[in-house]
């Protein structure tokens, strides 16, 4: 087991987050404010409770991106997994050093729902797409 590396949230794809706040708020969910993040052009709500696993809904923001052709084929979709982690190089290498077969979606870039730390996505061949957060 990795040290320095902890859950942090699912994420959520949707055109539209309105039914899915209704659902988790029924779960005992709180929702963080609407954001966009012009960076990465989403529109981002963090929900959060304090007995289950926190919910980032993810929405396309202005223009055509990645989140588009993903909701494309599906109205909504858990799509990646987040991961905050103290060292994202000693992850990486960890997974390298298992012969996993990674592949860079987008390299360390602030993100404005986390206060300017830096996130990369990275998909992992025969699990998914994975979302490092630094913990600093």
């Amino acid at each position: 087991m990795m040290e320095g590396v902890a859950f942090h949230h699912h994420g959520l794809a949707l055109q539209d987050d309105r039914d899915a706040l209704v659902v988790l708020a029924s779960l005992g969910y709180r929702a963080g404010p609407l954001i966009h993040d012009p960076i990465q052009d989403v529109r981002l709500r963090l929900c959060t409770s304090d007995s289950m696993p926190a919910v980032e809904i993810v929405m396309p923001g202005d223009a055509p991106g990645p989140l588009s052709g993903i909701l494309k084929r599906q109205d909504q979709l858990l799509y990646h997994t987040c991961y905050e982690v103290d060292s994202r190089e000693s992850v990486l290498a960890a997974w390298d050093d298992a012969d996993l077969r990674i592949v860079e979606v987008l390299p360390p870039t602030p993100a404005i729902l986390f206060d300017g730390r830096k996130v990369s996505f990275h998909t992992v061949m025969g699990f998914g797409l994975v979302e490092l957060l630094d913990r600093v």
